[in-house]
């Protein structure tokens, strides 16, 4: 069996939340879900389980934090600099704040982070594996 991770995420609307993760090209499984809960899937091994508030209460007595935090960055890796865009764009237009932090552009890596409409922080990043400098 391969390794999986599946990165929980609490969202006050599920309809919502599974509508931008669908816009950014994750799949909905209705297999695993509710009216709580949605798993969305980037890949065969990476998955987001989007919770409703209290679905997310139900499994943690920590408290939720604000979407003006960072709790966690996710990073997504991108086919290329234009998916990057696309992504950052997507996100903007669907619900979510687009360039949260300036764009990194280092001719090898390109990236944009851009929130979720619940403030989780991700990152759209394209790299150019075979140009990445050599460590002097």
């Amino acid at each position: 069996m391969a390794r999986t991770i599946t990165i929980s995420l609490p969202v006050k609307d599920i309809d919502v939340s599974k509508a931008f993760y669908t816009e950014l090209g994750f799949k909905f499984n209705p297999q695993c879900g509710d009216e709580s809960a949605a798993l969305m899937e980037w890949s065969e091994t990476i998955s987001v389980m989007l919770l409703t508030h209290e679905k997310w209460s139900s499994f943690t007595t920590r408290p939720i934090p604000p979407s003006t935090s960072s709790e966690v960055a996710l990073n997504i890796s991108c086919e290329s600099r234009d998916e990057v865009d696309a992504m950052n764009n997507i996100a903007l237009v669907k619900g979510g704040t687009a360039d949260i932090n300036p764009v990194q552009d280092h001719g090898f890596m390109y990236g944009r982070d851009f929130a979720d409409p619940d403030g989780h922080i991700w990152g759209a990043v394209w790299m150019d594996m075979s140009a990445i400098p050599s460590a002097q």
